[in-house]
C-alpha cells in the first residue's frame, strides 16, 4: 500500500536532477516528525476505489513542501489533483462503465466490522511510475526517512 504525496505527471526520472532533488527533500524531511494517518472504509468513486485518511494537515504540509521543491527544480510537470491523504485500492479501466457502483457500495456497507486502521508515516519514497492502461508499475529510486528515523 502507498499514499501518494506528489504525482508529478509528465516527469520521468531523467527529467530532473535526482541527486539535487533528494538533497532538498532529505533536508526538508529532517524537519518533519513521524506521524500517524488513520484510514477509513473504502469508498467507490468515479475512477476507482480508495480509502481516505486523516488528519489532513500534516499530509498537506508535506505535499505543499514537496511541490515547492519540485517547482524549484525547473522541471516541467503537472501536479495531480489528489492532494489529500488516500490509498487507491483499485482503478477503473476498460469495462468500468459496466461496474455497478451501488452494488459495490452495498457490499462494503455489509461488512460489519471496523475497516479503518492507523498507518505510521516515517519515511518518504521517491519512485518513477508508469502504466500501460491496465497496470500501474513503479521503480523505487530512494527512501527518505523523517526526523529521528534511521535510514
Amino acid at each position: 500500500m502507498h499514499c501518494t504525496l506528489l504525482h508529478a505527471v509528465g516527469l520521468s526520472g531523467t527529467g530532473v536532477d535526482t541527486n539535487a532533488l533528494l538533497k532538498e527533500i532529505g533536508s526538508y524531511a529532517q524537519t518533519v516528525r513521524p506521524f500517524t494517518l488513520t484510514f477509513d472504509r473504502p469508498a467507490v468513486g468515479n475512477v476507482g476505489v480508495e480509502i481516505t485518511g486523516w488528519p489532513g494537515r500534516p499530509f498537506t504540509e508535506i505535499v505543499d513542501a514537496l511541490t515547492q521543491v519540485m517547482v524549484s527544480t525547473g522541471a516541467a510537470f503537472k501536479a495531480a489533483p489528489s492532494r489529500y491523504p488516500h490509498m487507491s485500492l483499485a482503478y477503473a479501466s476498460d469495462g468500468a462503465e459496466d461496474v455497478d457502483a451501488v452494488t459495490l457500495r452495498a457490499a462494503l456497507a455489509a461488512i460489519e466490522q471496523p475497516l479503518s486502521g492507523p498507518v505510521l508515516v516515517d519515511r518518504l519514497h521517491l519512485v518513477e511510475q508508469w502504466h500501460d492502461g491496465a497496470h500501474i508499475m513503479w521503480n523505487p529510486i530512494a527512501r527518505v526517512p523523517l526526523a529521528g528515523v534511521e535510514a
